[in-house]
């Protein structure tokens, strides 16, 4: 039987609400979506789209590091946007991150994301 662990990186910005950053079942980890909180302010970054999706970026990168894990071991990503026509921006900065092997991805627009965020993205990933 699988057991659940679940952890909040000290890195990472604080949850803003009762649930942790990322859950591990089995050789799988799941995140929860993140957004572009700066972990040092606690706020939401200043910028376009492309700054906001470089630090979602790096905020998952905070989880995986974590765990040991990095980019190539994602195999699900799910982009949540407040607005489709940020998606070329968005691939843009995303195909830095993933260069190759390339996970699957969902990419759904929004009405609107926590604290104003113009992006928020979850992954599942293996170990």
């Amino acid at each position: 039987m699988n057991t659940k662990r679940t952890f909040s990186p000290e890195a990472s910005p604080k949850a803003l609400g009762p649930y942790n950053h990322g859950c591990q079942i089995g050789n799988l980890l799941y995140t929860a979506g993140q957004i572009p909180i700066d972990p040092e302010t606690g706020a939401l970054v200043d910028g376009d789209i492309t700054a906001q999706t470089n630090r979602v970026l790096d905020n998952i990168a905070l989880i995986l590091s974590a765990e040991s894990l990095s980019f190539e071991n994602v195999v699900k990503t799910t982009i949540f946007l407040v607005d489709l026509k940020d998606f070329q921006q968005v691939n843009t900065a995303y195909a830095e991150r993933f260069v190759s092997n390339y996970p699957v991805r969902s990419t759904i627009q929004v009405a609107a994301l926590p604290m104003g965020s113009q992006i928020e993205i979850e992954i599942v990933a293996h170990y």
